[in-house]
């Protein structure tokens, strides 16, 4: 009687794991995500429309938003792990918070130009307001002198504050001295100071000693403004430097140094320019901060309604003053004219942005591929 022997079957190999980065995402997870939405608002709706009374739509997005959080969070840990759910978690609430600082500069930037873009003409950069009368159409506005006055105060104000704020990071980074601590802490001190604040100072340490000794320099004009926007500016572009210098590598200086070159060589020729883009980042963030300003100047330049293109002596006008006494009148034109104004502002911040991204732009990586074609070239000669 002969037996036959079956061979044991083969068990299946286990499905190889893929690996992931915890920020990588798939189509199962948009979709799991698109349920956690859609399940988080159901709930929201059955519990306060259905079991209580909602006190309100704010009330439903708050609750429907911690829903979909605990939701997509606690699915993402039973698929994906601890460590994907967090990552999620909190890019969720980054991009939220985003979008939710978003909308809102969306809708202003979409309101001005609404309502500014109709009326703005040409001649609004080719003459002034001293001929243009309160009862004439918004189309006739000029802000010539306003655009002078705003550009001359800008400029004055980066003289000022581009060399000090350098200075004054480099001090606190790349000295030892004793008085870095009380530097420090009154760079912090007047990040926090009002812009009014500074144009009073100027006023009542300038501006009244100045009119009442008879000193042109020390009345209203520009160059008064400067120095309030120079106070405003100035802890902004220092704070930020300060910052970019920190995340320079020690091993840079380290080497400079080990080479021979002095400390006061080493910040000059490797530490500021493997930190350029980010001091042209806290120029930027310095324009924005006192471009748009109208406090300090109501107390300094004061305004004035035709061209004074000398920033030393008597009142000059600037876009945020041209804003601000427009739009505060009652006639549908004059305040319309403020629009006008508002939008022209944008659009000039945004051109100062523009032309400090491509001063500060990084130009290595650019070299770095103009080179390579050379050196293949050369190794083919070479060869």
């Amino acid at each position: 009687m002969t037996t036959t022997v079956t061979p044991p079957q083969a068990k299946p190999k286990p499905r190889p794991l893929v690996k992931r980065r915890p920020a990588a995402t798939t189509r199962e997870d948009r979709l799991v995500s698109l349920g956690c939405a859609v399940s988080a608002t159901l709930l929201t709706w059955f519990v306060l429309h259905l079991l209580l009374t909602s006190p309100g739509r704010l009330a439903d997005l708050v609750v429907a938003y911690a829903l979909y959080l605990a939701m997509h969070y606690l699915v993402t840990r039973d698929r994906l792990g601890k460590l994907a759910a967090t990552d999620r978690l909190v890019s969720t609430v980054v991009v939220t918070g985003a979008l939710g600082l978003l909308v809102p500069l969306l809708f202003l930037l979409g309101y001005i130009v609404v309502k500014g873009a109709p009326y703005l003409r040409w001649a609004f950069f080719t003459h002034d307001m001293s001929s243009v009368a309160p009862s004439a159409p918004a189309t006739d506005t000029g802000g010539l002198h306003a655009i002078v006055g705003t550009l001359e105060q800008t400029a004055l104000t980066l003289v000022f504050v581009v060399p000090l704020g350098l200075l004054t990071a480099v001090f606190l980074n790349e000295t030892r001295s004793r008085f870095r601590r009380p530097v420090r802490v009154m760079v912090d001190a007047m990040s926090g100071l009002p812009s009014i604040v500074a144009g009073l100072f100027i006023y009542a340490a300038l501006i009244i000693p100045g009119i009442q000794s008879g000193v042109g320099l020390f009345s209203y004009n520009g160059f008064m403004a400067t120095l309030a926007l120079t106070m405003v500016m100035l802890p902004t572009v220092t704070r930020t430097v300060d910052v970019v210098l920190r995340l320079v590598p020690d091993g840079l200086r380290e080497a400079s140094l080990a080479l021979g070159a002095s400390r006061a060589r080493t910040v000059w020729s490797v530490v500021l320019p493997t930190a350029r883009t980010g001091v042209t980042t806290a120029v930027i963030l310095g324009i924005a901060r006192v471009a748009g300003e109208t406090a300090p100047l109501l107390f300094t330049s004061f305004g004035a309604l035709g061209m004074n293109a000398d920033p030393f002596s008597d009142p000059q006008e600037s876009i945020p003053l041209f804003v601000y006494r427009y739009v505060k009148e009652p006639l549908e034109n004059v305040q319309q004219r403020g629009y006008v104004g508002a939008l022209v502002l944008i659009l000039l911040i945004f051109s100062l942005f523009a032309i400090a991204r491509i001063v500060g732009r990084d130009r290595s990586k650019r070299k770095s591929r103009a080179t390579k074609p050379n050196r293949a070239r050369n190794a083919q000669e070479n060869r």
